[in-house]
């Protein structure tokens, strides 16, 4: 094996390649940026979340359900109530950098980089 960029070493990453692909499809839907977002105070119900991202409870178990299936996010029931939380910070890390990327496009001088000249 030999060395790749910033140390790290260099391996066969088609697979991790493939499945990195498959997460920034799974987050590039706008109600599912939302929970995230959402979800990086903790955890929330679904009508918590449904709340917070404006959607109905039915639309956002759909969106839910795919997180679950992609492990960005975990369930817990309580009683007859199910709350969902972040599975890590990955996901809301790629999220909160996408954000930055977009305020760019948006703003000549984003909120994120401090105040302004």
């Amino acid at each position: 094996m030999h060395a790749g960029t910033e140390g790290h070493p260099a391996r066969d990453d088609e697979q991790e390649v493939t499945i990195a692909a498959e997460v920034f499809g799974l987050l590039a839907e706008p109600t599912r940026i939302r929970i995230i977002l959402a979800l990086q105070g903790g955890e929330l119900s679904v009508g918590a979340l449904a709340q917070a991202v404006a959607k109905s409870p039915t639309v956002v178990s759909q969106h839910l359900a795919k997180l679950r299936w992609g492990q960005v996010v975990r369930a817990r029931h309580d009683g007859n109530r199910v709350f969902y939380a972040l599975v890590d910070e990955h996901a809301a890390q790629l999220v909160t950098q996408a954000v930055y990327q977009a305020q760019h496009i948006v703003d000549e001088h984003p909120s994120h980089h401090g105040s302004r000249p």
